[in-house]
């Protein structure tokens, strides 16, 4: 069953990519707000949570924020990044750099070997202030699910104009300071088949992946309830070979 974040920080949870990672939701808890509607989210579909529509307080942010690192480091278990992820697109938040400058301050003070992550759809890298506060951040993770267009309709679901040309445009323009993270499945949706991992899609999506030369690449399959209920899960072995065509190219991939 797909879920919410059920306030501002939650977790810590142990991530499959990150470590023990304390979540800051900047999104509404009563409600999702993103410019995708991934098949695949965890959150639900956007019109299933229409809620009150409003991004949380950059000061209620980073006062519980504090309190919430304070309290991890007095008890010994300092988490091992800060991640931004929550109830939708966390970039589309209005103070989006101004907090992440709020965070890394936070970091500095309370737990300065911990990183700080973004999980992004990015689908608002083409704004100044977004790019700027990715370009601060540890580990700025960057979605790109297909090379194809019609792919990324089907898997994704832009709620905008979205193209991917357009966007590895806007990759290569980090100049390798990102991090690429692909979600590879299949199964069937609206009575079409969806699978990223044919020959064809696996060979394009590389070649952009070589274009944008990112300083790492990530790539995972379903691990908890999806929308849909006609998707599969891609074998760790898979996502494996998958992998290491990433690093014939030179780039690290890890693989969860």
């Amino acid at each position: 069953m797909t879920s919410l974040y059920d306030n501002i920080i939650f977790g810590p949870i142990r991530s499959r990519r990150l470590g023990l990672s304390l979540g800051v939701n900047l999104l509404p808890i009563d409600s999702k707000l993103c410019s995708f509607d991934c098949i695949y989210c965890e959150c639900g579909w956007n019109d299933e949570h229409p809620g009150k529509r409003r991004f949380n307080a950059r000061e209620d942010v980073s006062t519980m924020l504090a309190e919430t690192l304070q309290k991890m480091v007095k008890d010994g278990t300092p988490p091992d990044v800060i991640t931004f992820a929550g109830n939708g697109e966390p970039t589309l938040h209005p103070e989006f750099e101004q907090i992440i400058g709020d965070t890394i301050a936070l970091r500095d003070r309370y737990c300065p070997a911990a990183k700080v992550s973004v999980l992004s759809n990015a689908t608002q890298i083409h704004r100044d202030d977004v790019r700027r506060a990715l370009l601060r951040v540890d580990n700025n993770i960057l979605k790109l699910d297909s090379a194809f267009d019609s792919t990324v309709q089907l898997i994704n679901k832009p709620q905008g104009n979205y193209t991917v040309e357009r966007t590895v445009e806007l990759l290569k323009a980090f100049e390798g300071r990102l991090i690429v993270q692909t979600m590879f499945l299949r199964g069937e949706y609206l009575s079409k088949r969806v699978d990223n991992t044919t020959d064809e899609e696996v060979e394009a999506w590389l070649k952009l992946v070589e274009e944008i030369k990112p300083k790492q690449v990530m790539v995972y399959s379903l691990d908890r309830d999806t929308p849909c209920q006609t998707l599969e899960k891609v074998e760790k072995d898979e996502l494996r070979k998958i992998a290491e065509r990433v690093e014939a190219l030179g780039i690290p991939c890890s693989v969860a």
